[in-house]
């Protein structure tokens, strides 16, 4: 009973409570790094449509993190040589595959679908948060997060519905992305776990080396096609993913969870649907069906609600711990 209480009561409370940081101006400020990293993750998406142009994406993945894991070391040489230890190895291997096979599959998927369906495919990751976090530390989903899984389901359909015919049809690359979404949910699920027990920025650069030595271990694709290239577009593009979308965005977005709820966090990342939509729309030219804009609202919708969900959640697990010590505090006087 002990050791689900002090589970329960550090997921619920940030890492900064016990710090002795000022709880709100850490909240607000991981708040708005959240914001930030969700624009910068909704440009992600096409300037990858663009780099896999030239790159395949094995290649395209195995760069961003090579770059990343050196530029890190460089940069945070002095904090890993003290707090990379052995303890970080199965954090490192759980967060590094999962964060492998998000990125596989999400790129994989996005050399045949659109930017902005990519994004809110992905997206679906936010509903299946509550679901990965049952099984991974036993809080249970609340009744707003079911009724968010449906929604979220029957937003998918929509976006499956053919233009003008009553026929679900979910692309390779559609396919692919949702597959993406629920490995995701893991993947936050570990980092938001992690991230209270470890330094964020030893944790991220723990995840991108297992990535990296996956990427380059599996790589079975032709070298790059640099013919008929721009080549400032090509290094933009590469400095984009590399150093602000992987390495910057990154290391936010673990600061941030130390500080935010995952339900908190859930609600803020999955803005970056919207960056992508928006993004899209301007640079790639995206064209969004009306059955595929009922879908893309259905499963933002789903996110708003399941984070709801979550939020409450949280909320009266907090009432119950300030209880719990407060009774405490009674009963040891």
């Amino acid at each position: 009973m002990k050791v689900k209480y002090e589970t329960a009561k550090s997921i619920a409370e940030p890492l900064s409570d016990k710090s002795g940081m000022p709880q709100g101006k850490s909240v607000h400020t991981a708040q708005i790094m959240l914001l930030i990293c969700a624009a910068i993750w909704g440009g992600s998406y096409v300037s990858s449509k663009y780099a896999l142009e030239v790159f395949p994406v094995q290649w395209l993945m195995g760069v961003r993190m090579v770059g990343a894991c050196t530029i890190m070391a460089v940069i945070f040489f002095g904090t890993l040589r003290k707090t990379f230890t052995k303890k970080l190895i199965v954090p490192s291997l759980l967060t590094g595959i999962t964060y492998y096979a998000t990125l596989i599959l999400q790129t994989e998927g996005l050399r045949s679908i659109d930017p902005g369906r990519s994004a809110f495919l992905t997206a679906a990751y936010c509903v299946i948060t509550p679901f990965s976090a049952w099984l991974i530390v036993k809080k249970k989903p609340t009744l707003l997060g079911l009724v968010a899984a449906v929604m979220c389901v029957a937003g998918v359909g929509f976006v499956a519905l053919k233009p003008g015919m009553l026929v679900l049809t979910l692309s390779y690359g559609d396919f692919l992305t949702l597959l993406c979404a629920a490995i995701f949910a893991f993947n936050l699920t570990f980092l938001a776990y992690y991230s209270r027990k470890y330094n964020p920025v030893t944790l991220t650069f723990g995840q991108f080396v297992v990535s990296g030595v996956l990427f380059g271990a599996l790589i079975c694709e032709p070298l790059p096609n640099f013919n008929a290239a721009d080549h400032f577009s090509i290094f933009a593009n590469m400095f984009y993913l590399t150093v602000v979308v992987t390495v910057v965005a990154q290391i936010m977005q673990n600061y941030s969870l130390v500080n935010l709820s995952t339900a908190n966090a859930s609600v803020i990342m999955c803005t970056e649907s919207l960056f992508t939509l928006l993004f899209s729309t301007v640079l790639f030219h995206e064209h969004v069906s009306n059955m595929a804009f009922v879908g893309f609202a259905l499963i933002f919708a789903a996110i708003i609600t399941a984070s709801l969900g979550e939020h409450y959640c949280d909320k009266k697990a907090n009432c119950e711990l300030s209880y719990k010590d407060r009774d405490f505090e009674v009963a040891k006087s």
